[in-house]
């Protein structure tokens, strides 16, 4: 394959709300260039960037993936990123090692919940975006209504680089509005249109949509608005350019039209992103961190291939047969085939064995990779997602990407024996490919949690165990992180004296405990004068208290935000020591407990809902009998968005209740918000139920 540098080379991801055709419009753009010989498709499963067993047998992409294809002498990197709630993270995981992204908007639908989310996400990341309105041949597609959309969300700075040319099933080829040429295709050809002269009766709409194009990118340019009012328009060889800069400069939104099931408008989306979308050359410089121990100004790198090499991993797969592999962005310098790089994030080094690039599942071999390219290589030992790695006499640590907490946890029990001893191992590989996966150990129940984005995100988990893995697993019920605090004031004294032959055990202590806001955690203050406890045994006081409030009081949840302020004590000479006072500090803190009006605090979760209006009414009356108190509501075309606090305990199911609820058009996220007290009499169920079960713990243990 013909190296390329990184004048020749876009790096693209696409992105969009789910069922918008993303992927099919990735198989349309592989088959047009040539880079596979047969249309894929989601629904036959042979689509190239949607491989894993999980998204052949769901039809949905699950995690991001790579192609390439060459186009008009530049070589286009394109990652496909998942386009469901639950999912895309990944999108936003994709997004610091590219420099434009394609936003794909389904041609019925318009602008959807996550479509806006990964909207700002690029806003965040100041990544230069392409709207391809996709499935412009279904029933119902409307190029007017969904520009209408894309501008009531988006802003006036979306605007049109095409018209679509026929509409619906009669789709079938598009005007451009900056060469002022249309192109139309066969139905199920080769995707490549051909040139024709624009369409009567679309002359004057076409004429109109150019010169707001030609105004808007004008605007803010002296010399081309001098241009533009002298000969009424700009001339295509400066007009170019200049779109080019106002993309690049995230000034311009530009809107094209396809069907990538029809395989129409591929070639053109392939044709804007080597004119339009810009190279990485063009960055003006890659922005480091500071070193933690902040001295100096953070390193930057520009793209290029004089600088040291450095390297960022953005992606990390776990494949049965070639094991861990790395997907990373070169960001400068040129990485060669067996070159050793020191890995800046764990100070260890790494050989890059065997580089390739990766078309799908398909490890494509090469020798050598220069800045601004990506690429992949197995079998690294330590590297994991989010590492930057490079020049050992330069280092860069490139900052990573963060990602919300997980929003629901499961408990986790292997079947047998057998799966027992696999499951930590499958779920750890699991991890290192799954950014928003966790798995730990209750330390309060022993069990095993596993946490995620959302139950269906858990179930495809549970799935890629029990393939790839061969660990069978059963979920119980999500469990609902409960904590305990104080509402009232204690003035206590804890003391534990035991006799025994020889020395006894002394250690006594007078402690005040009150609350702290909500969210302050716990503070321990010393306030001893005079000696009444030796220093050495204040840190076991403040150890006793913290130990005992991990196992609760009521229910047995941590115990949070409150204050001890240790103000008295005595102690013996021979008998007191550091485990005497740590038994004093819990017996103090357990009679405290008793009488600072202790309570139960739920999580409650901010949730953002989107459902057609037809179901906003039922939708809000479902989430008041989940005790959820609605912050308020938006419309988006045909859209109703409602924003809600709701108490964890009542989302378990969220997801398949809205299913059933909108017909499988209702769409949510939902992130931890805060702790609020628990109702009394909901109080009450819950300590009684979580006693029974801890009197079920203590007569096994027994």
């Amino acid at each position: 394959m013909k190296v390329y540098t990184g004048e020749n080379i876009r790096n693209i991801a696409v992105v969009g709300h789910g069922h918008a055709g993303k992927t099919s419009l990735v198989s349309a753009m592989l088959y047009t260039s040539g880079a596979v010989q047969r249309m894929g498709r989601v629904d036959d499963g042979s689509a190239t960037t949607d491989y894993d067993e999980e998204e052949i047998a769901r039809k949905m992409s699950i995690g991001a993936s790579m192609a390439y294809v060459e186009w008009n002498g530049t070589k286009i990197n394109l990652i496909d990123t998942p386009g469901f709630n639950m999912f895309v993270h990944e999108a936003k995981l994709a997004l610091p090692v590219v420099d434009a992204a394609v936003v794909v908007v389904d041609g019925v639908a318009g602008v959807e919940v996550v479509t806006e989310r990964v909207w700002n996400y690029c806003e965040e990341y100041k990544t230069p975006r392409l709207i391809v309105v996709n499935r412009m041949d279904r029933d119902r597609a409307d190029a007017e209504r969904v520009l209408e959309s894309l501008g009531k969300a988006f802003g006036r700075d979306v605007i049109p680089l095409e018209l679509p040319i026929g509409k619906e099933k009669n789709f079938r080829g598009v005007v451009d509005l900056v060469r002022m040429k249309a192109y139309t295709y066969d139905l199920g050809g080769n995707g490549k249109g051909k040139e024709t002269e624009i369409p009567p009766d679309m002359a004057a709409k076409v004429k109109e949509a150019h010169e707001m194009l030609v105004e808007l990118v004008a605007e803010g340019n002296d010399a081309l608005m001098e241009e533009f009012f002298e000969k009424g328009t700009i001339p295509e060889e400066d007009l170019i350019p200049a779109l080019h800069n106002a993309i690049r400069e995230d000034k311009i939104f530009p809107v094209i039209f396809s069907s990538g099931l029809g395989n129409i408008g591929a070639d053109r989306v392939m044709d804007f992103i080597v004119d339009y979308t810009p190279a990485p050359s063009e960055h003006e410089w890659v922005q480091g961190e500071a070193a933690s121990s902040g001295n100096g100004d953070a390193p930057k790198r520009h793209e290029t291939d004089a600088e040291p090499v450095s390297l960022y991993v953005f992606k990390t797969v776990s494949d049965a047969f070639s094991g861990r592999i790395s997907y990373f962005k070169v960001f400068s310098g040129v990485v060669k085939n067996d070159a050793t790089v020191q890995n800046y994030s764990r100070n260890v080094q790494e050989k890059l064995a065997h580089i390739s690039i990766m078309q799908g599942k398909t490890a494509v071999p090469v020798t050598e990779l220069h800045a601004g390219d990506i690429g992949a290589v197995a079998k690294l030992k330590d590297t994991l997602t989010g590492d930057s790695l490079g020049d050992k006499a330069a280092p860069i640590q490139y900052p990573r990407v963060k990602l919300p907490e997980p929003a629901i946890t499961f408990a986790i029990e292997p079947k047998t024996r057998a799966d027992e001893d696999k499951l930590g191992n499958g779920v750890h590989k699991l991890m290192e490919e799954d950014a928003m996966l966790r798995f730990f150990r209750d330390p309060q129940t022993k069990e095993f949690l596993i946490a995620g984005t959302g139950q269906q995100h858990i179930e495809v988990v549970v799935s890629k165990l029990k393939k790839r893995y061969h660990t069978e697993v059963v979920l119980k019920a999500p469990k609902v992180p409960y904590r305990e605090t104080i509402r009232g004031k204690a003035d206590v004294q804890g003391k534990h004296k035991k006799q025994t032959g020889g020395h006894g055990q002394y250690g006594d202590c007078k402690i005040k405990m009150e609350p702290l806001p909500r969210g302050g955690g716990f503070e321990f203050v010393n306030d001893i004068f005079g000696g009444a406890v030796p220093k050495n045994y204040i840190p076991a006081i403040e150890k006793g208290i913290v130990e005992t409030a991990q196992r609760g009081f009521l229910a047995g949840y941590p115990v949070v935000d409150f204050r001890v302020i240790l103000y008295d004590g005595s102690y013996h000479d021979v008998d007191s020591n550091e485990l005497s006072f740590k038994m004093a500090g819990r017996i103090a803190f357990r009679k405290a407990m008793e009488t600072a009006k202790p309570t139960l605090l739920e999580p409650v979760m901010a949730v953002e809902i989107t459902v057609p209006d037809d179901f906003a009414g039922a939708i809000m009356g479902d989430l008041n009998s989940r005790r959820g108190r609605i912050q308020g509501m938006d419309n988006k075309g045909g859209n109703t968005i409602i924003k809600a606090e709701v108490p964890m305990s009542e989302m378990l199911t969220y997801g398949v209740d809205l299913t059933s609820m909108t017909q499988g058009r209702g769409s949510f996220n939902m992130e931890m918000n805060h702790y609020d007290v628990v109702p009394a009499l909901l109080q009450e169920k819950i300590v009684e139920k979580a006693r029974a079960e801890r009197g079920e713990v203590k007569e096994e243990e027994e």
